[in-house]
C-alpha cells in the first residue's frame, strides 16, 4: 500500500510540475523565495503592534514559538527521520522535472515552506477570523504549490507540511488563549 501511495504521489507531482509556462517561472521563483515575503511579515507585525501596543510582545513571541515548532517538526524531525529524497534528487525523475532553481537539501518530507506558511496562516485565522486571515490561507496554498512547481517537493511533502503547520498553530493558539485571553478579546473587538 505504501508503494502505491508513493507512486501516486510521484505521478501527481509530475503532472503538477508539468503545468508550467515560461512567463510564470520568475513569478514562482519569487513566490518560492523567502525575501519577497518580508514586507508582508513587516505589515503583519506593524498591525499587531499598533493594535496591542506593548502587549504585542506576547503575540510576537507566540509567532516565534509557532515558527520554531512548525519548522523544527518538518526540518528537524521529519526530514532526517524519513529521509525521503526530494523529487529533484530522485535519479529516476530528474530528466522529467521542470526546475526553476536549485534543488535544495537532500530530503523533502515534510515541506518546511508548507509547515511554516500554514502555521502562520492558520494561527492568524484562529486569532483574527477575518477576510485578511483567509487571504493568508490562500497565500500558504500558493507558496506550497510553488514548491511543486519549482520541482523540489512532492504533493505528499506539502500535505504533511500543511498538517504539521496546522497542528503547530492549534498548539500555540491554545497556549496563547490560555495565558492571554484578554488580548484575544481586545483583538476580536478591534476586528
Amino acid at each position: 500500500m505504501l508503494d502505491k501511495l508513493i507512486e501516486w504521489d510521484q505521478q501527481l507531482f509530475l503532472w503538477l510540475n508539468s503545468l508550467h509556462v515560461d512567463w510564470l517561472d520568475p513569478v514562482m521563483l519569487s513566490i518560492t523565495g523567502r525575501n519577497i515575503w518580508f514586507p508582508l511579515y513587516a505589515l503583519i507585525i506593524f498591525i499587531i503592534v499598533r493594535q496591542l501596543k506593548w502587549r504585542s510582545v506576547y503575540l510576537l513571541l507566540g509567532f516565534a514559538l509557532l515558527i520554531t515548532l512548525a519548522d523544527q517538526s518538518a526540518s528537524g524531525f521529519f526530514k532526517p527521520f524519513f529521509e525521503r529524497l526530494r523529487p529533484c534528487h530522485e535519479p529516476a525523475l530528474q530528466d522529467m522535472i521542470h526546475m526553476i532553481k536549485g534543488c535544495g537539501g537532500k530530503y523533502g518530507f515534510a515541506s518546511s515552506h508548507a509547515s511554516n506558511t500554514f502555521a502562520l496562516a492558520i494561527f492568524l485565522w484562529l486569532v483574527y477570523r477575518n477576510m485578511y486571515a483567509k487571504i493568508m490561507i490562500v497565500w500558504a496554498i500558493v507558496v506550497s504549490y510553488s514548491r511543486i512547481y519549482a520541482g523540489v517537493h512532492y504533493p505528499g511533502d506539502i500535505i504533511m507540511g500543511a498538517i504539521l503547520g496546522w497542528i503547530s498553530a492549534l498548539i500555540v493558539y491554545h497556549l496563547y488563549k490560555r495565558f492571554f485571553p484578554t488580548d484575544l478579546e481586545k483583538i476580536h473587538r478591534f476586528v
